[in-house]
């Protein structure tokens, strides 16, 4: 007599086909909640995650605990997974053989496969990566208890990886470098539309661009730069300070080739304003220029301006020749933007016509351009449109040309001192560009 026919053990052929179902139903669910908390644990997203945890969400504290060691993690999930998953085989197979024997296994396992795929697969996780955290905080609590109960079998299976992972060269454990890039970073910003306004996302923008940002690109150009001439008339000097905008002025002798330094305007304001001033008393003001090369980045230029205390700077080319002049309040504008609501008039050398176009004065630097109407103007070459419109045609245009750059209907409409000074843009015509 064997020792079941003697005590009479049970076995999973007399249990009743209704709780047999049951069971298959409940290791079908058991498979879908491993199966969504898996996806909704892995879709969390981690910055949101720590800043939950640091608020004190206990469901986002218990899921960054968790996910500190993913592998740890993962392994439990598959662990569990896996589990229920054959439980259910065979209990498919036991009601297939009860209800129609042996012939009934094929169709059973075809119908389970089914049901797995759909409703313990595709279902669960779908919803789980639509909304990863109503299912990943509380399937995170569930996890710390069943890492408990089952550290060992958990402890045993990740230790037999990261076994065979290191046979083929392959390091285990750890989460690996998740810090973001300067270009992932500009990324998030700009895809955080609803979360983020978009006048700060302008300026997180311009923040994260000062690095790439030269000198050249937000200076003052040399035939726009004025200031205090020593060759000039008293009475033209007390004239030119009293109507004067500027804090800072440059001071030159004949020329801008004869820099001599640059003054605050108040320190000669009201000797101006009294017709006291001499050029004795304005060289006795004057402070040193300072002088940055055109390569210089925005990032570099803030420490330099910090560290040597200024707030304008003389720009020179290689040859040391004076192209322009940078002020800190040019690097401010390229961060927030010039001061005023209305976009197409941040800058004064473009206006919007009523018939949708816009007249653009050919001096305009390219990447404010560009930064304030959204126009896909290359800015990696000339610094402004002038030059862009120069490098296309290799030639300076007459008025009354008309051409297609980059894409953008564009209209010559007056040329002088060889270079383009006006233009009209068409930009609802653009044309894209085939690459």
């Amino acid at each position: 007599m064997s020792l079941r026919e003697q005590y009479r053990l049970p076995s999973l052929s007399d249990i009743p086909l209704g709780i047999l179902f049951t069971l298959l139903i409940f290791l079908l669910m058991c498979s879908a909640f491993f199966s969504s908390s898996e996806t909704s644990l892995m879709m969390l997203n981690r910055y949101r995650l720590k800043h939950l945890a640091k608020e004190g969400h206990k469901g986002a504290g218990r899921a960054l605990k968790l996910l500190e060691k993913p592998e740890r993690l993962i392994g439990l999930i598959l662990l569990g997974n896996n589990f229920v998953n054959i439980f259910a085989s065979a209990i498919a197979t036991i009601i297939a053989l009860r209800l129609g024997g042996e012939a009934a296994i094929a169709v059973a396992t075809g119908i389970l496969t089914f049901v797995v795929l759909i409703y313990a697969e595709v279902i669960p996780k779908t919803f789980a990566a639509m909304h990863p955290e109503r299912i990943a905080y509380p399937a995170a609590a569930v996890y710390t208890v069943l890492l408990k109960l089952l550290f060992p079998v958990v402890w045993i299976v990740n230790h037999v990886t990261s076994l065979h992972l290191r046979l083929i060269g392959v390091k285990s454990g750890g989460n690996g470098d998740q810090s973001l890039s300067q270009d992932e970073l500009r990324t998030v910003v700009n895809e955080a539309t609803a979360l983020i306004p978009q006048r700060h996302r302008q300026m997180l923008i311009g923040l994260l661009d000062l690095e790439k940002t030269t000198v050249e690109d937000i200076m003052i150009p040399r035939n726009d730069v004025s200031g205090i001439d020593l060759q000039d008339p008293l009475d033209d000097i007390e004239d030119y300070l009293e109507n004067t905008h500027f804090t800072r002025l440059l001071v030159f002798d004949g020329s801008l080739d004869n820099i001599v330094g640059q003054i605050h305007t108040r320190r000669l304001l009201r000797m101006a304003m009294r017709h006291e001033i001499t050029k004795e008393r304005i060289m006795e003001q004057v402070k040193p220029p300072y002088y940055i090369p055109e390569g210089t980045s925005l990032n570099k230029l803030i420490n330099n301006f910090q560290r040597d205390r200024r707030r304008i700077g003389l720009v020179v080319d290689e040859y040391g020749d004076l192209q322009g002049l940078v002020t800190f309040g040019n690097i401010i504008e390229q961060i927030v933007g010039e001061f005023t609501t209305n976009p197409t008039a941040s800058i004064s050398d473009v206006n919007e016509q009523e018939d949708g176009s816009f007249l653009v004065k050919g001096n305009v630097n390219l990447c404010e351009l560009v930064r304030l109407t959204g126009w896909k103007l290359p800015t990696d070459g000339p610094k402004t449109l002038n030059g862009l419109i120069l490098e296309h045609m290799e030639s300076i245009p007459e008025p009354n040309t008309s051409l297609l750059l980059a894409g953008y209907p564009v209209e010559i409409l007056q040329t002088g001192d060889n270079m383009v000074k006006v233009v009209r843009f068409l930009p609802k015509l653009r044309k894209k560009q085939k690459r």
